[in-house]
């Protein structure tokens, strides 16, 4: 189909993808207008006479379908509604399970993840997996991205996460540090709107919690409780230690900060809004109290008095019933409707949000190769055809941002192709990719499962999937022979590892127990199944990556990725060695043992002449990280690409690490930072 100039006004800034960083990106922005006065970006709170400044015009694109951004309340209901009846009937419970399976804009999908067979490549899914293991992580391309089936859990990185190199000589150091980040952490736990308990926080690091956090900060919310299997852990393994490395290492356990609405925490004060001030070097965020507004917590997008509290639903992966749980949705919604002199809600007619719009590749200016000129996508109109109209935006004067995942946004760049004149030679490039970095160092959580059974009844299966975690593992000395982890306390039985309770249901009717029997050995299994967690971090290697092949397309015609993907002996180490810790762990607790680790896992290796399997985390980073210069990563800490000064690539592909924290509330921090170098080159633009 030939390409067609899309009809358009000009448009400040273009936005791929309406997951968590691009509707940050977008709800910042749209918070903010420029004075044609001072010549400089204001928040409109501090705004006057609408003839004083100017909107900015913004346009995000959504791979996804049209029903997942309605976000009136009618429609949205509608449509969440039917992502939780296809949860109901799907057989396997998978994070994807809810949400539209589309050809069009496919998703990685952890059912479609098989052991790889060298030399051929693994292409049953989505990822065209060359291995020599499978990537074992999933994503989803929806509206509001993989933050609708994420599971919540928000801890900040450490501080040695960022200096790895320097502490520990192994990776590469970040080009911010923590205590950079540290505003920007309050910030993104605003935003998502963290329950924790700060004073019950305890991690293995040299500085203190008030510190770490600041003196007198507290989370929005009040803690989620902690489960009564948490308590009983907890109880039996107060003041003890494994031993590691030749090292006794005490065990904490800890209440994990979450971003899912509790109790709103009084000591928290006035609700709060993000805004910009001026400075010499450009622009800063910060904090703003709202004098005659109370912190409240936000319900779901189509009823905010649905969703206030956590209901213990237990299906905070894949689908939260009441969006009690935090979704980027929110904050898109925040970006389309601003609060009018009324007080009312009025749809906010300077952005548009284009669905069902697959983003493939960008184009460079031909008499000035820094800049990017062009955006290509292929728009298809219903879920059941395939055909689409190509489209093509002209962005000369824009600024672009890709806020897809850490697959779509390599992709796209790897994609995008120009020849350039050096020296009088054609040289063929990539955008954003003169350090040759764009689509390496793919990182993830490796999740090593062990599980038992308690002697007493600990009644798993109730409460939100997790909400403790033992942070013992997080830093130390040892992260200079193997990795760092942190074990979360699952609630929900044998469910990941066994399948349970299925799995339980058929072994006992499969023995001839029936009724009474049945019953009785069903309440004993499932009332003491413990499930332990190692998210065992992963360093940065370039050849785990993501690279395109035109043999591999979609069924638009689009390069699928493909993923090469290894663990090294630093990973296998741990796992080694985590494992050992549970053995202690479970030895102290009377906890015995049913762990299995079979060859026929997708994921598995010998180490040692001991059997480890792992499953992914969905922690998917590192594909586009920033660093100290273009020779070494893709953008500066402000997610700004070296190679063109209108291109922003934003997301945990940023990630120049991963540390042992989930991902998504460091990735929210540096996105939030991200906003003030891009209201500096708005600034420029429209002047």
């Amino acid at each position: 189909m030939n390409p067609t100039e899309a009809p358009q006004n000009k448009k400040d800034v273009i936005i791929v993808g309406t997951g968590i960083a691009g509707s940050l990106i977008a709800k910042l922005l749209t918070d903010h207008v420029f004075d044609k006065q001072t010549r400089k970006m204001i928040h409109r709170s501090d705004s006057g006479d609408p003839d004083t400044y100017r909107e900015l015009s913004i346009l995000m694109y959504e791979a996804g379908l049209e029903a997942g951004l309605e976000l009136d309340s009618a429609s949205s209901m509608t449509t969440y509604n039917e992502y939780i009846r296809k949860f109901y009937k799907e057989e396997a419970k998978v994070p994807n399970s809810p949400y539209p399976d589309l050809r069009q804009a496919p998703s990685p999908n952890v059912l479609d993840m098989q052991p790889i067979t060298p030399p051929f490549p693994d292409k049953k899914g989505y990822l065209v997996q060359f291995g020599p293991i499978p990537f074992a992580s999933d994503a989803i391309r929806v509206g509001g991205g993989t933050t609708l089936h994420w599971l919540g859990t928000t801890p900040r990185m450490l501080p040695n996460d960022f200096r790895l190199k320097e502490k520990y000589g192994r990776a590469m150091d970040w080009p911010i540090d923590y205590d950079s980040l540290k505003p920007y952490y309050e910030m993104a736990e605003f935003e998502i709107g963290v329950s924790g308990n700060v004073a019950a926080q305890e991690y293995p690091i040299k500085e203190s919690m008030e510190d770490y956090y600041g003196k007198d900060y507290v989370f929005p919310m009040e803690e989620i409780p902690q489960s009564y299997m948490d308590q009983q852990i907890i109880r039996g393994l107060a003041g003890t230690s494994v031993q590691l490395n030749f090292e006794n290492i005490p065990l904490t356990l800890v209440p994990s900060p979450q971003g899912r609405n509790s109790t709103p925490n009084p000591a928290y004060g006035k609700s709060k809004l993000i805004k910009a001030a001026s400075s010499e070097s450009g622009y800063i965020l910060s904090l703003a109290d709202i004098d005659h507004e109370g912190y409240k917590a936000l319900g779901a997008v189509w009823n905010p008095y649905q969703g206030e509290r956590c209901e213990g639903n237990a299906s905070c992966v894949p689908i939260c019933p009441v969006q009690a749980k935090y979704n980027a949705l929110k904050t898109l919604k925040k970006a389309l409707y601003k609060v009018n002199k009324n007080e009312n809600l009025q749809r906010n007619p300077h952005i548009q949000v284009q669905a069902q719009s697959v983003v493939y590749k960008l184009s460079v200016d031909q008499e000035n190769q820094d800049r990017i000129s062009k955006v290509h996508l292929r728009r298809y109109f219903t879920q059941e055809k395939t055909d689409f109209a190509e489209e093509v935006i002209d962005t000369s004067d824009s600024i672009v941002i890709l806020a897809a995942n850490a697959f779509e946004n390599p992709k796209i760049l790897l994609n995008s192709k120009y020849t350039a004149v050096e020296d009088g030679q054609k040289v063929e490039k990539t955008v954003a990719n003169s350090s040759d970095q764009v689509g390496r160092n793919l990182m993830d959580h490796m999740v090593m499962l062990t599980w038992g059974l308690f002697p007493d009844p600990v009644y798993s299966y109730r409460g939100p999937g997790s909400t403790t975690n033992i942070s013992s593992f997080r830093d130390g000395n040892f992260r200079s022979e193997f990795s760092a982890w942190i074990s979360p306390l699952d609630n929900w039985g044998w469910a990941w590892p066994a399948f349970s309770p299925g799995s339980d249901l058929s072994e006992f009717l499969s023995e001839g127990l029936f009724g009474e029997e049945l019953k009785e050995a069903l309440a004993y299994r499932l009332s003491r199944q413990v499930l332990f967690h190692f998210e065992i971090e992963q360093l940065p290697n370039p050849n785990n990556r993501v690279t395109i092949n035109d043999q591999y397309l979609d069924v638009l015609g689009i390069p699928r990725p493909v993923v090469n993907y290894e663990l090294t002996e630093y990973e296998m180490r741990a796992m080694e060695q985590a494992k050992l810790a549970s053995d202690q762990m479970f030895a102290r607790l009377g906890i015995k043992d049913f762990t299995r680790y079979k060859a026929t896992d997708n994921n598995t290796f010998i180490y040692n002449n001991v059997r480890y399997s792992y499953n992914g985390a969905g922690h998917i980073v590192g594909t586009h990280r920033m660093g100290h210069d273009k020779t070494d990563s893709v953008t500066d800490s402000y997610c700004k690409a070296w190679d063109h000064p209108n291109l922003y690539i934003v997301g945990a592909g940023n990630m120049t690490t991963l540390g042992t924290s989930n991902p998504t509330l460091t990735l929210a921090a540096f996105t939030i930072r991200s906003v003030e170098s891009v209201l500096k080159d708005l600034e420029t633009i429209l002047k």
